[in-house]
Parts: structure tokens; C-alpha cells; sequence
């Protein structure tokens, strides 16, 4: 969702010195670097399918497969009847990795179709002069420098298992400085029509204990693989570091540490941290165990001990700085063991004071919400964490996701399985409380002990300070479209996401006169290792759309017309993008060559350094169905969202939640006068319906 923020002239350091040769050196060392990776997880997983049985049979399966085949042969029958092997080879479902290694590789585009394809994308946006000039970088780049980067791109592809996805976390992530809060973290929303308990310590109960069941099934591979179109299975290799995963800063690049179980989570309440285990012995606490176990938290009244109310905006704030607080502070004694406990939780928890929630009433009350689980207050969320599961004093819930470790619908995963064990699988009695009655000899959570010192305490709340300035400059506008959804928007013949895409050309286009280079993020998940792809949703035919929607004197059979032809665009664009073929992966990755070799383009450092005024991205409403969505159409999350991407730009984020309704997440930034995200979502709104309009189909699906 994020990652065009950092994707933006990023920077990193790769500087080896000596002749030409010894720089050849150098970008062989990191193809084989990545390689090796590569296979140290194709053997796990090899080791892994030997143990727990080879899709679609399992070892018992197919040993009485081979003695029933040569038992057979022996007898001249077929003592099967032709129907033991197909019954023994297909009564099993498929484990979650069970397509990982017959998944096709990311291919390597050809420059020239690249190079084209991008000449097209910019068209739109620049006039005849500034075409030609690019045209003409463009053209040196693919006959003089590309062809040379290209050969350790195909090198690379045929070595590792993804030529893209191991640069892209390392560059456009762990290598980044700035602050992980805003410009990299992104939140997701809890059900907002409906709510199961007031009671936040019983909700917590029910939602943690699910996210148990969720890691041991990911642990047991008992999780379906997810398929495109029911069919194509998709990469599951990003699920692996969901639990147990932290990011730990470092002074030029952060590393993740993941480890293989953790057994209980770190908690925040009120400036103090506790270690609340998840297990008693072997076996996992039940939702009413840890509804008592957060009422004791909750119930606590010890105050923070000095310097621990901030702590967390060292996670905050700018890396270096965090990296060298660490290494000072929390290197040695209590602190270091405190430190490790959170670090090695499964996930953190943040307990807040405040209550938040979607009144429909409200229109506001959505983007409070929003902020809340976008940075907190700055001190009281673990950004390091995979993820930060957020419990507002109402019940109500969130998520603030890490991005490095896996990308949002693999949360969404997660947070869907959860959120239908929590409503349809767990309940609640009468009062809202956990099923069942608590073993009150448990031992209480425990308090984390820490000695801060007073140069610590100054850094913090320098942290705390670079945090503070990047929220109150976020504004987030949320709201929840509903004259129409999914339903409307087949009936005019097109796809929901390109629909989506081609008003929010026109919506930008009315707010700012211009149009400007847009970022949607797309999956090639079909891929091993596959990870996101850009569309880029700013075409000719969209400009076309929306200029025609701007002179007002076509008919509407012209202006649906050219629609349909800007509709048809986009589609194919994601197509491309989903299956290989898409632009900006493979530049990157030519551009990341080139500073290995110490080559210098003009070209692409050109294009590694365009903003991207509008960053856009989709979120997936239902992978796994928990649920009749017809049944229990108030069952509804509202999507999630993620900061500012450009400093005069929007970033915006959009769930087609079901028939009938459409959520918003936009963000831009207070400091610029030329944006203001609520005015955008006005626009997005008038273009939605403009759009509609053209095609005449009645808006009744409310």
C-alpha cells in the first residue's frame, strides 16, 4: 500500500571502489547473495514437504498407492477397481505451500517493451518538447547502457527465486531512514457496522485467542492456498514472517528478525509495558483466560516507571537515531531484557484510554478513527512490530501493520479469518464477557523493568518531537460512499477497480487542473516470491476521459465510449502488471545494477526520482468466506489506509465493500497549500456519480 513513499528517490549506499572489474564483482556477490537465500528456503521447504506429506497425496497415501499398483500388476486386476488412486490422491486439501514450488518465476521483461511501455505512461504528462527530450534518454539508456544491466537481470532470474523481491524489501524498506510512522506503516479498520461487546478486555480475549488459532494453522500449513479466480494459486511465502517478527533498527539498514515461536505478546497501557504469556504449560490460554489477564493489566494502577511513558517513539521516529539509542541503552542489564521481550513477542498490543468508532451519523468519526490507528499518539503503538494490534476502551479495534516483512492483503488475511472466528465461532454471553469461567490461578501479567537514564529520556522525546510534527501534518479525510458499490458499477460493463481508477483521474483533475503521475499497487503474487507491481492509472485514454468530461459539449454515447476504451486501457495495464509485465519493478532493478556497476543513466535516475502526486491502492474485501456476506451484510470492515505519499500529493486508499458501498481513506498533508484531502474526497464523490450518470442505471442498491 505504501511502499510508493519510499519508492521515490530513495537513497542507499553502495560504493565499492577499484577498476571496472572489481565493480562486476560487486553486482555478482549480491545475484549470488540473493540466490543463496533463494535456495536456503527452497531446501527448508522441501524438508517441510517430506515431512508433512506431498500435495495432493501424503507418504501413507502414496505407499498404499505403489502396493496397491504392484500388488495389482502381480494379480492381472485392477483391484482398485480404477478408483483407489484418484480417491487417496484427492481426499486431501491443499496445504498452504503446497503450489510454492511449481509456481513460475518472475520473468524478466524484454528493455525495449519496457522502455516502451513507460514513453507511453508519460505521454499524457508532458508536452511535445519534454516528450522528445525523454524519448531521446530513453532511447541512449536501452541501446548504449541497458543491454549490459539487463544480462545480471536474467542472471539473477535464473538463480534466484525472484529477481525483484529481495531488492525491493531491502532498498525500498529496510534501507529507508526516515521515520517507519506515516511514510512506511499503514492501519487497518476493525467492523464498523456492527459491534459484538463494549467490553475491551472480553474483545481482546475472543481476538487474540483467534490470532492464536490463525498462527497455529499458518505453523501446520492448515491455511488453503489463496487462488485468483478460484483457480490460480497465488505465492504464500510473505505468510511465513506474519507472527514473531520484528524489525530491528540499524545505523545504514534495518534487519528482520523473525523467529520460529513466541509465546506470549508485549503489551502497552497507560506508559507502562507488560509480558502477558499466551500459554499455560502447552496449552493456549482460552478467550476467558485472557479477558482476566487483560482486566488485570487494565485494572492495574502502578504509574510508569521514568522514561517509559514515550519509549515507544524511539519506533517513531528517525532510524539513525533509534539504531544508536538502542546500541547505548538497551544493549546490556534490564533494559536489554526488557527490550527483548518486546522484540520477541508474537506481536504487541496497545491498550488505549480513548474510544473510537464509525457513526454513521458521524461523518467525522471515521477519520478520527483513522488517525488514531495511523500514529496514536506518537508513543503508545510498537512500530517495529510486524503488527500493533490497537484495543480502543469501547471495544473497538484496529491494526497498525508494519510493511517491510509482507504487504496489506496478507494482514487482511489474517485480520479476516479473525474477525469471523471472533463474530460467528467464539461469542459472547449476555454482558459482552468471554464464554466460560477464568482459571483465577494464573499468574498476572508481568511489569517490564527499565532504567532509563536522563540522555535516554532526551532522545526520546527528540523522537517523540520528529513523531509529533509528521502526525499533526496528516490529514486524513475517511467516509463511507454510499449511493452505490459493486453491483452499479457491473451493470456499466466494466470493472470495478478501473471504474474506481478512471474517477479518481477526473476527481484530480477538477481538484488540481493538472493531471499527474498515479501509483496503484498491484500483486504478481502468481510469481514466486511475487510481491506488488505499479499500475499506471494516469493514461491517454483516461486524459481523454476526463477532458472530454471537462469541455461538457460531447454526448453522453461519446463520453461512454471513450469510458469504455479508458476502462479497457487500465485493464489490460493490470493485466500486464499482475502477470510480469509491468514497468517499474524492472527499472528498478536495472537502476540498482547500475549503481553496482557504478554506471550512471541519466534516464534512470530521471525516472527513479518522479513523484507520484496520487498513490492508490485497492484492498481485497474477502479472500477467505467466513461468512454469507448476503446473510450478514452489516459484517463489514472498512479497509485500512496509510499516510501521505508525495509532500503536495494524496494517498488514497478504497475497499468496493460488497454491493452496495464504497470506503475512502484519503491523506495529504496540512503543510501544503495545495492539497486538502477532504476537498479531494468531494471530488471523488461528484466524479463517482458523474460517471454513473452516463450510463443511466438506477442507484437504488442501498
Amino acid at each position: 500500500m505504501a511502499e510508493a513513499h519510499q519508492a521515490v528517490a530513495f537513497q542507499f549506499t553502495v560504493t565499492p571502489d577499484g577498476v571496472d572489474f572489481r565493480l562486476s564483482r560487486e553486482a555478482l556477490k549480491h545475484v549470488y547473495l540473493s540466490g543463496i537465500n533463494s535456495w536456503k528456503k527452497r531446501l527448508i521447504r522441501i524438508k517441510n514437504g517430506i515431512l508433512r506429506g506431498v500435495y495432493p497425496g501424503s507418504p501413507t497415501s502414496w505407499l498404499v498407492v505403489i502396493m496397491a499398483t504392484v500388488g495389482s500388476s502381480f494379480c492381472n486386476v485392477d483391484i482398485s477397481l480404477g478408483l483407489m488412486c484418484i480417491r487417496l490422491l484427492s481426499s486431501r486439501h491443499p496445504m498452504l505451500y503446497s503450489f510454492q514450488t511449481s509456481l513460475p518465476k518472475l520473468p524478466v521483461p524484454r528493455v525495449s517493451a519496457t522502455i516502451q511501455r513507460y514513453l507511453e505512461s508519460v505521454r499524457p504528462l508532458l508536452d511535445d518538447e519534454e516528450y522528445y527530450r525523454m524519448e531521446l534518454l530513453a532511447k541512449e539508456f536501452q541501446d548504449k547502457t541497458a543491454p549490459r544491466l539487463q544480462k545480471y537481470l536474467v542472471l539473477k532470474s535464473w538463480w534466484a527465486s525472484n529477481y525483484v523481491s529481495d531488492w525491493w524489501e531491502e532498498y525500498i524498506y529496510l534501507r529507508g531512514r526516515s521515520p517507519l510512522m506515516v511514510n512506511s506503516n499503514y492501519y487497518v479498520m476493525d467492523l464498523v457496522l456492527i459491534k459484538n461487546t463494549d467490553v475491551q478486555a472480553a474483545r481482546l480475549g475472543n481476538i487474540i485467542h483467534a490470532m492464536i488459532m490463525y498462527r497455529r494453522k499458518l505453523d501446520r500449513e492448515e491455511i488453503k492456498p489463496v487462488m485468483a479466480l478460484g483457480i490460480v494459486p497465488m505465492c504464500s511465502y510473505q505468510m511465513e514472517r506474519m507472527f514473531n517478527t520484528t524489525r530491528i533498527p540499524g545505523k545504514d539498514t534495518d534487519v528482520l528478525q523473525h523467529l520460529s515461536d513466541s509465546r506470549h505478546v508485549a503489551v502497552y497501557h497507560k506508559g507502562r509495558f507488560f509480558k502477558l504469556w499466551l500459554y499455560e504449560g502447552a496449552r493456549l490460554l482460552k478467550p476467558q483466560d485472557l479477558e482476566m489477564q487483560f482486566q488485570r493489566i487494565l485494572d492495574d494502577p502502578s504509574p510508569p516507571q521514568p522514561g517509559e511513558e514515550k519509549l515507544a517513539a524511539l519506533t517513531a521516529g528517525g532510524r539513525v537515531e533509534w539504531a544508536q539509542a538502542r546500541q547505548a541503552f538497551f544493549s546490556s542489564g534490564k533494559n536489554k531484557a526488557a527490550l527483548e521481550a518486546i522484540e520477541r513477542a508474537a506481536f504487541f498490543v496497545a491498550l488505549d484510554e480513548e474510544s473510537y468508532s464509525y457513526d454513521p451519523e458521524d461523518e467525522a468519526s471515521l477519520s478520527l478513527y483513522g488517525k488514531a490507528l495511523l500514529h496514536g499518539n506518537c508513543y503508545n503503538r510498537w512500530f517495529d512490530k510486524s503488527f500493533t494490534l490497537i484495543s480502543f476502551k469501547n471495544g473497538q479495534l484496529g491494526l497498525n501493520a508494519e510493511h517491510a516483512w509482507a504487504d496489506a492483503p496478507i494482514i487482511g488475511h489474517l485480520w479476516e479469518f479473525v474477525l469471523g472466528t471472533d463474530s460467528f465461532h467464539l461469542g459472547y454471553t449476555e454482558t459482552g464477557h468471554c464464554l466460560g469461567k477464568p482459571n483465577p490461578a494464573l499468574a498476572p501479567p508481568t511489569r517490564l523493568q527499565w532504567d532509563i537514564p536522563k540522555q535516554c529520556q532526551a532522545v526520546i522525546e527528540s523522537s517523540y518531537q520528529v513523531a509529533k510534527a509528521l502526525a499533526d501534518d496528516v490529514e486524513l479525510y475517511c467516509f463511507q460512499f454510499l449511493p452505490f458499490g459493486k453491483g452499479l458499477i457491473k451493470k456499466c460493463r466494466t470493472s470495478p477497480d478501473a471504474f474506481v481508477q478512471i474517477a479518481l483521474q477526473l476527481a484530480h483533475f477538477r481538484d488540481r487542473g493538472k493531471f499527474c503521475l498515479t501509483y496503484e499497487a498491484s500483486m504478481t503474487r502468481m510469481f514466486r516470491e511475487g510481491r506488488t507491481e505499479t499500475v499506471r492509472s494516469c493514461t491517454s485514454e483516461s486524459t481523454a476521459f476526463v477532458q472530454a468530461m471537462m469541455e461538457g459539449s460531447h454526448t453522453k454515447a461519446d463520453l461512454r465510449d471513450l469510458f469504455q476504451k479508458a476502462a479497457k486501457k487500465h485493464q489490460n495495464m493490470y493485466r500486464l502488471a499482475m502477470t510480469g509485465a509491468g514497468i517499474d519493478r524492472h527499472l528498478f532493478c536495472l537502476y540498482l545494477v547500475s549503481k553496482y556497476l557504478g554506471v550512471s543513466s541519466p534516464f534512470l535516475a530521471e525516472v527513479l526520482s518522479e513523484p507520484w502526486r496520487l498513490s492508490t491502492s485497492q484492498i481485497p474485501q474477502s479472500q477467505i468466506r467466513m461468512f454469507d456476506p448476503e446473510q450478514h451484510p452489516n459484517h463489514l470492515g472498512a479497509g485500512g489506509g496509510f499516510g501521505p505519499v508525495a509532500d503536495d500529493g494524496y494517498g488514497v486508499s478504497y475497499m468496493i465493500a460488497g454491493e452496495n458501498t464504497i470506503f475512502f481513506h484519503i491523506s495529504s498533508k496540512f503543510s501544503s497549500s495545495e492539497t486538502n484531502a477532504q476537498r479531494f474526497g468531494n471530488h471523488i464523490r461528484k466524479a463517482l456519480l458523474d460517471i454513473a450518470d452516463l450510463f443511466q442505471v438506477p442507484k437504488a442498491y442501498s
